[in-house]
């Protein structure tokens, strides 16, 4: 009774301490500065706190006991949370601000993406750094991606290999862009398209990677051996793409923001927010054969082997577009399923979130004007959950689901929808990781 009553007062003495003028101020002032921006990095706060938030407890023998990895852009913070209790277990001392993504691997290392505090690119997510962490803090592996043509960003991947896959937005000159790529706009000094690199932490050496600027199709000047219409390309990018139901882009023109690894097939799903699709990248290839259309296991090089989400995107009239703005593509445990975030927030998606639970391929055959997209199997929405930026979900061992609301902290949700848990908290998060209380990862920390 006594514990229970410490912790009430510790958590309206954090109420008062991280005022909401604190967090919003932060937001706001990121906004003025770049509105067109996904999100930004809202930058450290001297706030600090020992309760995370507020536990709102709705059935407590529907919730997973496990522990929640939290990601907080908003206080620049990574720690271990109790679901039970809203306790911190453990954080981590960082050296710099988040560049969202923080994950445990198995052996109690932290693998996360800091911000480079000389970089020289500051699109909404960007970082420019990555760590390998050891659990009493000690830096283990640090690593640099940025200059003022390239920086990393959002979402870094633990391969079982063992080497580490990293988001990087890769920069053009407009001139470039233009002469070169079929550029059809003339409104930012310099444009950044997605790449990926693979790291072997070991020796630093990158020893795989791939770049979109190596498989666009436009249709703006036929001159350029990229000409096509994208109809009839539909495994290739259309670099002129703009959502009509989003305003005008800053130089940040597709705006990847999450990665998800399957070892099984060799493949690579990746999030892209501002196409509001996810593509699927063949692993397989060497780095010579992603730079073109041949070769890797499905013969098509660096080109997309499928995609899904938004077929307006390639202007296929026989799919029904699904996503707006999209986060966190997660696999799920021993199926061939996946969980995506859509954010929402565009005109005709009403404000609110939706959470899918997908059906992948069997096959990956990605055809022209043929309904390529998937099988929904299962959806979560409420009328309470939206968040425009960042955010994600898991699915639970016990087949509930872990669902991260940016702006407002996370829920648990059962398959059959309804609210286990929740969770307010005073952060800005990216995601939540949940760690079963007897993981590997947690074994060298005393919780």
């Amino acid at each position: 009774m006594k514990l229970n009553l410490l912790c009430i007062l510790l958590f309206f003495s954090v109420l008062i301490s991280c005022s909401d003028e604190t967090l919003t101020g932060i937001e706001e002032s990121e906004q003025e500065e770049n509105p067109d921006v996904e999100e930004e990095n809202p930058g450290t706060s001297e706030e600090t706190y020992e309760l995370a938030g507020e536990i709102e407890l709705y059935n407590q023998e529907l919730i997973e006991d496990s522990y929640v990895l939290v990601n907080d852009a908003g206080f620049n913070r990574v720690y271990l949370m109790n679901k039970n209790n809203a306790e911190i277990l453990h954080e981590w001392e960082l050296e710099s601000g988040i560049g969202n993504d923080a994950e445990l691997l198995a052996n109690g290392q932290l693998l996360v993406s800091l911000i480079d505090e000389n970089k020289q690119i500051g699109f909404g997510g960007y970082a420019g750094k990555i760590q390998l962490i050891n659990p009493d803090n000690a830096i283990s592996w640090d690593y640099t991606i940025s200059s003022d043509t390239e920086i990393s960003h959002h979402d870094v991947e633990l391969l079982p290999n063992g080497n580490i896959l990293v988001l990087v937005w890769e920069g053009k000159t407009i001139e470039d862009a233009t002469q070169n790529y079929g550029y059809a706009y003339d409104l930012d000094e310099r444009i950044f398209a997605e790449k990926l690199v693979e790291i072997n932490p070991e020796t630093n050496e990158i020893v795989w990677q791939w770049s979109a600027w190596d498989h666009l199709v436009q249709d703006n000047d036929d001159s350029l051996p990229n000409y096509g219409l994208v109809s009839e390309n539909p495994n290739r990018i259309n670099l002129n793409y703009r959502d009509a139901l989003q305003e005008a882009h800053n130089g940040d023109i597709m705006h990847a923001n999450g990665l998800e690894y399957d070892a099984e097939n060799d493949l690579i799903l990746m999030s892209v927010n501002f196409y509001s699709e996810v593509w699927v990248l063949d692993h397989s290839t060497t780095t010579g054969e992603a730079t073109t259309s041949e070769g890797g296991s499905h013969g098509l090089g660096g080109d997309l082997i499928y995609r899904f989400g938004n077929p307006e995107v390639y202007e296929n009239t026989q799919g029904t577009r699904s996503f707006y703005h999209n986060h966190g593509i997660n696999s799920i445990p021993d199926t061939n399923r996946a969980l995506i975030y859509v954010n929402g927030g565009l005109s005709n998606n009403n404000d609110q979130s939706v959470v899918y639970e997908l059906q992948l391929p069997e096959n990956y055959n990605l055809l022209a004007e043929t309904d390529n997209e998937l099988e929904q199997l299962w959806s979560f929405t409420d009328i309470n959950l939206f968040a425009p930026k960042v955010s994600g979900a898991f699915r639970l061992p016990n087949g509930n689901t872990l669902i991260t609301e940016g702006d407002y902290g996370f829920w648990e949700v059962t398959n059959d929808k309804q609210v286990a848990w929740k969770f307010k908290g005073k952060g800005f998060f990216w995601r939540a990781y949940p760690y079963q209380k007897d993981a590997d990862a947690l074994n060298n920390f005393e919780l």
